[in-house]
């Protein structure tokens, strides 16, 4: 018997930063654009963002926020107000400095007028939102503000990959503006519970919610909070984060108000976004060598019926049955929602079809073909573990539901269980080097996980983690771990945090 055949070529085990773009290529999901790091998001792939999109927007209404739109410029004088922010974004600008195009007299164009003060393309909106935010805030009575917008942002990236990391990408900040330090820290962890809760229940993925280190920091934040997962390579994608600004940017931006006591007071402000790089997160932690594995929750359509008929004799009554069974799955109700049912009736043979919904991803394909109809049945295959039966169809529409929830609660045990066995305890120098080797010359990881380990400070392993080019993920959140030994050093330590190779 030769190989067992998979629909993406290499598998995981090969090579997994090639077999991610293959994925990403057999899924129909994005690729890349006619301008350079820039991606173009296929129907498919800005589907599944687009229910993203709709859980998080609803989940952030919930907690009492709204939605509004800020510019895409901003001025350069309104970063230079923010001395750490602009030194942490500096290099990842992209600047516009001139308007209008003219002739050059050579049959091209040439930019004509240049622009008094340069503008940058937004790589995050703190500054130009804080200078509207200092417009609307004069009194206690005008606080909380809570504000979210949906957008697109640039950062100048040289090494790109499709969702993970590209020049413009889509994402939502929220951004929110408190009367006292502890409304706004409230907030600050309010969110991060909502990323946590929105990735591990509709994405299907566990994370470790954190308190980045100093040196982990987002530029002008106090303190960042984030949720941390493990893909399948071992390595870490921080896949949400959450600010506490405290007044830092109220001071550049001059956001004050009249306190109760009639005082002029600086508030607090935060920060908080998740990025289409979750689509990355979501491929990344489900995906198999046959192609994407998505989770019910957020798969654009969670049924497809695939007809299979030889000729034209059997089409018609096939096609009526199919279509019969859609109304019925459709009608049920799964996370809310009604199930999301299509039926695949192009004119290619049935075997084709098949592979194309099962590197996409869907979680069930309902096949359907004379037998079936003649047995009041349907073959069902589910995609999280590759297995097809034959189902009585009033046992299919009655336990759609189920099915689906089986899935998504698979997979997240799946990942959980993988996150588990691959999260240890390291307690010297020796056991860090040898758990965290060099990648290969292709980048793929050779070991590796989350390491649990005690350390004395930021500075005193820095040197390690460079050269080993692993990071502090995150110090957990929760009751503290009491004390330990530092794995490098030897000293005494209170701090504990996880550390892993990441994207």
């Amino acid at each position: 018997m030769g190989p067992v055949k998979t629909a993406i070529s290499p598998t995981r085990a090969e090579d997994y930063p090639e077999w991610y773009q293959q994925v990403i290529k057999g899924a129909d999901l994005a690729e890349n654009s006619a301008v350079r790091g820039c991606m173009v998001i296929k129907p498919w792939g800005y589907a599944i963002w687009e229910n993203m999109q709709r859980v998080l927007d609803q989940m952030f209404k919930d907690t009492g926020h709204q939605n509004a739109y800020f510019p895409l410029f901003i001025p350069m004088s309104f970063l230079e107000k923010e001395a750490q922010h602009v030194e942490g974004f500096a290099k990842e600008c992209a600047v516009v400095t001139h308007h209008r195009l003219e002739p050059d007299g050579k049959g091209g164009l040439r930019p004509a007028g240049q622009l008094e003060e340069p503008l940058i393309v937004r790589p995050t909106s703190e500054t130009i939102i804080g200078a509207t935010y200092a417009k609307w805030v004069q009194s206690y009575r005008d606080l909380p503000i809570l504000i979210n917008q949906w957008a697109n942002v640039v950062r100048w990236e040289m090494r790109t990959r499709l969702f993970l990391r590209t020049t413009e990408f889509l994402w939502q900040e929220g951004h929110t503006v408190h009367a006292t330090a502890e409304e706004a820290m409230e907030e600050t962890s309010k969110m991060l519970e909502v990323y946590a809760d929105f990735v591990e229940n509709y994405m299907a993925v566990p994370v470790i919610k954190g308190e980045k280190t100093a040196g982990e920091r987002f530029p002008g934040a106090v303190t960042t909070l984030s949720i941390e997962a493990m893909m399948q390579d071992r390595k870490a994608l921080q896949a949400g984060t959450s600010h506490f600004l405290g007044q830092n940017f109220s001071k550049a931006q001059e956001i004050k108000f009249q306190d109760k006591n009639g005082e002029i007071a600086y508030a607090w402000t935060t920060s908080w976004g998740v990025s289409t790089r979750l689509v990355g997160a979501l491929i990344m932690t489900h995906s198999d060598d046959d192609g994407l594995v998505l989770p019910p929750r957020l798969a654009p359509s969670q049924v497809v019926i695939i007809p299979i008929y030889r000729d034209d004799s059997q089409k018609a009554e096939v096609l009526e049955y199919c279509k019969s069974l859609k109304k019925e799955l459709a009608s049920q109700m799964y996370s809310d929602q009604k199930v999301r049912v299509d039926i695949d009736d192009r004119d290619m043979r049935g075997g084709d079809k098949k592979w194309y919904h099962i590197k996409r991803g869907v979680p069930v394909r309902v096949e359907v073909g004379p037998k079936d109809i003649a047995n009041g049945a349907a073959f069902v295959g589910r995609r999280d573990t590759n297995q097809s039966q034959s189902t009585p169809r009033a046992d299919l529409v009655s336990g759609i539901a189920k099915l689906l929830q089986e899935i998504q609660d698979n997979l997240f045990e799946r990942a959980k269980a993988m996150q588990i066995a691959n999260t240890v305890e390291l307690k010297s120098e020796a056991e860090f080097r040898s758990f965290f080797q060099p990648d290969d010359e292709q980048g793929r990881s050779t070991g590796g996980g989350f390491a649990k380990c005690w350390f004395e400070s930021e500075e005193a392993v820095q040197p390690l983690l460079d050269e080993l080019k692993v990071t502090i993920r995150c110090i957990p959140l929760g009751p503290p771990p009491g004390e330990g030994t530092c794995f490098l050093t030897g000293k005494p330590t209170t701090t504990q945090a996880i550390f892993a190779k990441s994207y």
